[in-house]
């Protein structure tokens, strides 16, 4: 009994201090934003606008976050961000590849000059051999180019999700260090 109360109390307080590096991160990103007026959207499937949400929890956030797209399907995926169904048949949803049409696309339909765009496999299902749960995509895309990643978080669906979202806002404010 103990220790699934001290697992549980572990869990809390990593999911607390998740939370709080997320604020911090976004209050960070919004001071470098507007030092550079530039603006940003996401493109989001499995965090399901959760960018989109610390972004536009710090007020006056319209100064420097564009837009969100919520892309959780494919079809949604090709009308919103124009992703190619090719790209989506022969990589898969989770992919760097579509990661990276995802940014593009955003770029393409917004006033931002900085995008992100997240696609991964949160679980409790979903997962296969090659991409188990946990697995997610990224892409971070400018005027400069676009950079995509692939990480493995581990961890419950609302555990994986978080750290998606810690990820992108690093991977932001790294792009504006450029």
């Amino acid at each position: 009994m103990t220790d699934s109360v001290n697992h549980s109390a572990n869990h809390a307080a990593d999911r607390e201090s998740q939370l709080q590096q997320i604020t911090v991160l976004t209050q960070q990103l919004a001071l470098a934003l507007q030092a550079c007026h530039w603006r940003i959207s996401a493109a989001e499937s499995c965090t399901g606008g959760w960018i989109a949400k610390a972004c536009t929890d710090i007020a006056g956030s319209s100064a420097w976050f564009d837009r969100g797209f919520v892309t959780y399907s494919n079809q949604a995926k090709t009308d919103m961000l124009g992703v190619a169904t090719a790209t989506l048949e022969g990589c898969g949803a989770v992919s760097e590849e579509v990661a990276a049409e995802m940014a593009q696309g955003a770029l393409a339909r917004s006033q931002a000059q900085l995008t992100v765009a997240v696609s991964g496999i949160a679980g409790p299902g979903g997962g296969s051999a090659d991409k188990p749960i946990g697995t997610v995509c990224f892409a971070w895309t400018s005027a400069i180019g676009t950079v995509t990643a692939t990480y493995h978080f581990a961890g419950d669906r609302d555990a994986v999700r978080r750290q998606s979202v810690l990820c992108a806002l690093q991977g932001l404010l790294r792009q504006l260090a450029v």
